[in-house]
């Protein structure tokens, strides 16, 4: 279930291949939280990840940062398996590789100034010098748009756009090559969530950055993103360039995605009806047989209870699991 490359850049930056994640359970039962994926992420891309709540991605993004341990499959960060690093050296090696998480209230500590916050990483990282962290977490403050006033106030005293900046000041400060951004933007009004989006793309430009950006929100990953990854069940069921999969997308479950996403025209003007799945998404404790998204899918056979539809290359970059996608 490879991905060979089809991008010029010669070494991926992340390189998943068949990664799966467990969870043990009682009475001998295992949730599979994510099922046999496999992409490349390449520097300075912006890689997103889509799927409704339950399909796994923020259990992949924990794995790709090593927060999770994956039960089996290869995980890369730059050429190296994380696990296969001692204590000292995987200390030193996450630096390049931060995540960001969607609530930034449940992120600070209410009772920690901004400006201790933002140098935690830096302290943790081992850096003693008081004076040269601060100095270090109050540049990284300013680059998102904080000024230093705001280093000596505590959390309830910021708007959640404001929080938002204070994460991303955080993560800035170990000078990390790529983000996991799990759902960051979800919690923000949508005046906001603009400024963050283009505060994002900013740093990106900036300093060479690589995203994994996770979100249920198709406008915004296809606005934002290089290449798209739908999830469903833990498994991957699309990957391909952000606009080839947002015009002419080839699994039914994207197809669907697509089409529930709001027009803004009246409905007697709408050339198409959404596509209405029916039934929830799976238990990941018991998924289905076959292709795991076949219980809710219209265009179900026979075919696809019966086995798993393989990883295929469809277009140029671009990749579906699905008995019948037609390229």
């Amino acid at each position: 279930m490879a991905e060979p490359q089809t991008h010029q850049t010669p070494q991926p930056l992340l390189q998943a291949r068949d990664l799966c994640v467990e969870f043990p359970l009682p009475r001998r039962r295992t949730l599979k939280a994510v099922n046999g994926v496999s992409f490349d992420v390449y520097p300075g891309e912006t890689f997103g990840v889509i799927g409704e709540s339950g399909s796994g991605k923020t259990t992949l993004g924990r794995a790709l940062v090593s927060l999770i341990r994956p039960t089996s499959g290869q995980l890369l960060q730059d050429g190296v398996d994380p696990g296969t690093l001692s204590r000292a050296a995987m200390r030193e090696h996450r630096r390049d590789f931060q995540i960001m998480f969607q609530d930034p209230n449940a992120a600070l500590n209410p009772r920690v100034r901004i400006v201790d916050s933002v140098m935690e990483p830096l302290e943790v990282a081992g850096h003693r010098d008081a004076r040269a962290n601060r100095e270090a977490a109050l540049q990284a403050m300013a680059r998102v748009g904080l000024p230093a006033a705001f280093a000596d106030r505590y959390p309830h005293q910021l708007s959640g756009g404001q929080k938002q900046r204070v994460i991303i000041a955080r993560a800035l400060t170990l000078k990390p090559r790529l983000i996991v951004c799990d759902e960051v933007v979800a919690a923000l009004d949508v005046s906001i969530r603009g400024e963050v989006l283009n505060l994002f793309a900013d740093l990106q430009r900036e300093f060479g950055l690589t995203y994994v950006f996770i979100t249920h929100d198709l406008s915004v990953v296809s606005h934002i993103s290089d290449r798209i990854a739908v999830m469903y069940l833990g498994c991957l069921m699309e990957l391909g360039p952000a606009e080839a999969l947002a015009e002419r997308p080839l699994h039914p479950y994207t197809q669907a995605l697509l089409s529930a996403e709001p027009v803004a025209l009246p409905r007697s003007m709408r050339h198409e009806r959404p596509i209405e799945l029916r039934g929830e998404i799976p238990s990941p404790v018991d998924p289905p047989s076959g292709c795991p998204f076949r219980t809710r899918c219209p265009q179900a056979t026979d075919t696809c209870a019966a086995s798993r539809p393989a990883w295929q290359e469809r277009r140029p970059g671009h990749w579906v699991a699905c008995h019948h996608a037609q390229a």
